[in-house]
């Protein structure tokens, strides 16, 4: 891509140090050695979402409420710490995700996991997420994380997603649950080598193709119309960006003719511009106010959030850059 071109250079502008340096990398090609892409690297963790989503964090890593409360806990921040690119081995980061950590792999919850005729039934999201974050922050090697891939793995249903279904006739896994493990199971491949990861991975990749990203199998039909929409946080939703973006970090899974669709429905919903926007539900709330974000038990209602994402009916950063490198993965740019 041509770092002339006038969305580029949106991108590039400094003052998002995180959208810079993902598109210096995903989108111009530069060398995470490039000594311009280290300047901006360095500059992310002083960057206002990076304070806001670190603010008010405790000595235990967390943030004084449930590491999985939406979306104050410390496992939305820290995914949403990855997606900004922080460095690798952060400390503030790596203290919460060892407080995500004792949560996930304690006793106390994962004595609540349940099998029901044959298939664990478990909102793997959870999983996932944090194997994949802990994986970007260099902890592939701690025996949580290798127990967070080997669970994965054993739990995996036999079409190759998971689901958190009790319902003992519920046999098809959920694209909601099956999206982060697949994150998650590839990541930890790319730390670790983990040939059983990759081919977790690769069947989950089967299972989305097979449905064309977000189609009936058997009808054709769409099988959920926000599965189409643009989203920034999507947090826990699908959505067929969020599902090519993952996919664009399995080889040649975007040149499956079977992912043509739903990247023409990308390419559809560029604004003339050349950028994108939010097209589909907010799943989040603006921050109260300033020093919000230190607060861990919010008093306005679910769904606020504690970094402000940007408003919905302007063009996204974040999903423009998404859009761009999957559309680039493609061979969909010129």
């Amino acid at each position: 891509m041509d770092a002339d071109d006038p969305v580029i250079d949106w991108l590039l502008e400094p003052a998002d140090a995180s959208v810079r340096c993902l598109a210096m990398t995903d989108l111009l090609g530069l060398s995470g050695t490039d000594v311009r892409v280290q300047a901006t690297r360095d500059r992310i963790p002083d960057s206002p979402h990076v304070r806001n989503l670190l603010a008010g964090q405790q000595e235990d890593g967390g943030f004084g409420c449930h590491p999985y409360q939406k979306w104050y806990g410390a496992h939305w921040r820290l995914v949403s710490l990855v997606d900004l690119g922080i460095p690798a081995g952060h400390p503030q980061c790596l203290a919460a995700a060892e407080h995500v950590l004792q949560w996930l792999t304690g006793p106390a919850h994962r004595g609540k996991i349940k099998s029901i005729n044959g298939l664990v039934r478990r909102c793997a999201s959870q999983e996932g997420n944090v194997l994949g974050v802990c994986c970007h922050l260099g902890l592939a090697d701690d025996p949580r994380v290798q127990l967070l891939a080997e669970s994965l793995m054993e739990w995996q249903w036999p079409d190759g997603g998971w689901n958190c279904d009790k319902n003992p006739r519920a046999h098809h896994s959920s694209f909601h649950e099956s999206l982060k493990p697949m994150w998650g199971l590839l990541k930890y491949h790319q730390a670790t080598g983990d040939a059983a990861a990759l081919a977790a991975a690769q069947r989950t990749a089967e299972l989305l193709l097979d449905h064309r990203l977000f189609r009936s199998s058997t009808t054709g039909a769409i099988i959920n119309q926000e599965w189409t929409r643009l989203h920034w946080p999507a947090y826990w939703h699908y959505d067929i960006l969020g599902a090519l973006d993952v996919l664009r970090e399995l080889d040649g899974a975007l040149s499956d003719p079977r992912t043509d669709e739903a990247l023409t429905v990308i390419q559809e919903q560029r604004l003339p511009d050349g950028k994108w926007r939010h097209t589909g539900k907010r799943y989040w709330r603006r921050p109260l106010g300033e020093g919000a974000a230190t607060s861990g038990r919010p008093s306005g209602g679910a769904g606020l959030e504690v970094t402000d994402w940007g408003h919905g009916r302007r063009p996204s950063k974040f999903i423009t850059l998404r859009a761009l490198r999957v559309l680039k993965c493609a061979g969909r740019l010129n």
